[in-house]
């Protein structure tokens, strides 16, 4: 289960886009709390600090704020296109006991059997779980599944205490044949013609024909000039 990770915030009374920037560069991160029916509170975040606690998507924040603390998980997060740094969050306030829907991570172990492929239909899996007890991931085991193997969302084994959102009918792990090198060749080469890509050895191919055909009228005028010449010289 992740450990609470405590941030210190601070209130925030300016708003709008300049003011925005403004905190951002002074490496700070405009964020908003809210839940339980109550107002919105606007703060700053440490920019640096929260970016190293939403590396789990669903940490569990203590924010302190005015000499209180409050308990809050990730919502909404914004981020730099570009650069990756954080722009805005909106932060969910919850309560020790509270059960909360969230979307945990599905991870893959082990090796399936040789020259298949394994298909992961769900990345996350929706649980619903005590805000305090959010398990940090779901993992599943393909070790040794034969091809046309199938996990369903029913088949997988939850964390204690997690209870699954998705539907149990869900189809989560699909086992098909791993292509042969003449399927990827005919799949290559049909993305390839839509792209409208030609093969290097295509073009060579037309090019050397084209040089062919521009060399053989003087190929021939020269050869009618030697045999002028050779009929010349045996008169002599």
């Amino acid at each position: 289960m992740p450990s609470e990770i405590k941030i210190a915030a601070e209130s925030r009374t300016q708003f709008g886009k300049g003011a925005a920037r403004r905190i951002r560069r002074a490496d700070k991160v405009p964020a908003v709390l809210y839940g339980h029916g109550s107002d919105p509170i606007h703060v700053t975040l440490p920019g640096h600090d929260l970016m190293l606690a939403l590396k789990n998507a669903n940490a569990l924040l203590t924010i302190e704020l005015d000499g209180t603390t409050q308990l809050a998980l990730p919502k909404q997060v914004q981020r730099d296109p570009i650069k990756g740094f954080i722009e805005h969050a909106d932060l969910l306030l919850v309560t020790k006991g509270e059960k909360v829907t969230v979307e945990v991570p599905l991870v893959v172990v082990g090796e399936a059997a040789p020259e298949t492929i394994v298909n992961v239909e769900h990345n996350t899996i929706g649980l619903e779980a005590e805000a305090t007890h959010i398990p940090e991931s779901v993992e599943v085991s393909v070790e040794g599944l034969e091809v046309h193997s199938q996990i369903f969302a029913k088949d997988l084994s939850l964390p204690p205490g997690s209870v699954l959102m998705l539907d149990e009918d869900a189809l989560v792990i699909n086992v098909v044949p791993a292509p042969t090198a003449e399927e990827l060749e005919a799949e290559l080469a049909e993305a390839e013609a839509e792209m409208g890509i030609e093969h290097e050895e295509a073009e060579e191919a037309v090019g050397a024909e084209a040089a062919a055909a521009a060399e053989a009228p003087a190929g021939e005028g020269e050869a009618a000039e030697s045999a002028a010449e050779g009929e010349q010289s045996s008169e002599e």
